[in-house]
């Protein structure tokens, strides 16, 4: 075992040589400066910001509760501690006690209060008063007057408008609802008239016109009593005594009459004297005529008068002015 056999070491390995270098080394690099590094802040803490804003918020409401509290309870106690003087008025006109409250400092005396002034003050005021209430009483009376005036000349312009319209031969139109509505209550019947009248209006001009056509039967009545009657008729009017002053009886004369008296609007004279003539029988239309002529013309009379004659306007009394009352 002693003539074991030591570890040989290897030779380390010999490099090479470097080779030389082929051109000069380059300069060295300058050395790069960086920019300057500015940390950015840091967030903010979203978590405590609002909630320290309501916190504050909330310490300020409760110190000035606490504060107003305070200055009310304080002028409270002033106020109860201030004495009030009440000094009561005489009743006065109108029946009522008013009462004047006057605060006073503590320790100041109470001014004095003149009643008579104040009595004297509250009687002039209630004569004021007195007196607006009549005048505004008086505005009121006035003013119904003068719509009933109003009322009262709008039924006449309605009357007088409804005899223009059968004067001329017109229907009434809208006249008719102004009629039944303003009359129809107080005079139906001549309403009823004069609306019946409008739907065949007779004119004096239809009037003169028919007695011209039917003049020569009036004057002989040949087609009436027949010929014989009628030639006795004219024999018998030959002579004709009568006293002075008194209108002729013969028939001509009469036709004449008629046809002035159509002319002047005495339509009522004119039929009385056509009614005397020998042929009156032959004349019933123009009578009929005649007569639908005189009954709207009376009705328009009645509606008329009824405008005039309107309740409304000397109803409303007039009440004596109330004199002022003076202290």
């Amino acid at each position: 075992m002693d003539d074991a056999i030591p570890p040989v070491s290897e030779p380390a390995p010999v490099l090479p040589p470097p080779p030389p270098p082929l051109s000069p080394p380059a300069p060295p690099l300058p050395p790069r400066v960086l920019p300057s590094f500015t940390p950015a802040p840091p967030p903010p803490a979203s978590g405590m910001g609002w909630r320290m804003g309501v916190a504050l918020g909330l310490i300020a409401f409760l110190i000035g509760v606490g504060v107003a509290a305070f200055v009310l309870n304080k002028f409270a106690r002033t106020a109860e501690t201030k004495p009030v003087a009440t000094v009561t008025v005489p009743v006065g006109a109108n029946g009522q006690a008013p009462v004047v409250i006057v605060p006073s400092k503590a320790g100041a005396p109470v001014p004095a209060i003149d009643l008579a002034a104040l009595s004297t003050r509250e009687a002039e005021l209630a004569a004021k008063l007195g007196d607006l209430e009549t005048r505004a009483g008086m505005i009121d009376r006035e003013s119904q007057r003068a719509s009933a005036y109003a009322t009262r000349s709008e039924g006449m312009m309605v009357a007088f408008a409804a005899r223009r319209a059968l004067d001329r031969g017109l229907n009434l139109g809208f006249l008719e609802d102004q009629l039944r509505s303003r009359f129809g209550g107080t005079q139906p019947a001549a309403v009823a008239t004069v609306l019946q009248a409008a739907r065949a209006p007779v004119t004096l001009e239809d009037l003169r016109a028919g007695l011209d056509g039917i003049a020569p039967e009036l004057m002989t009545g040949a087609a009436t009593i027949g010929w014989w009657q009628s030639f006795r008729f004219e024999i018998g009017n030959l002579v004709v005594l009568r006293r002075a002053g008194t209108p002729s009886p013969l028939p001509v004369d009469r036709v004449a009459r008629a046809r002035r008296l159509i002319d002047a609007g005495q339509v009522e004279a004119a039929l009385a004297e056509v009614s005397r003539t020998p042929g009156a029988g032959q004349a019933e239309s123009w009578s009929s005529a005649a007569r639908r002529y005189i009954g709207a013309r009376r009705a328009l009379d009645t509606i008329e008068s009824a405008a005039i004659l309107a309740p409304g306007v000397d109803a409303v009394p007039v009440a004596a002015p109330v004199p002022s009352v003076t202290p």
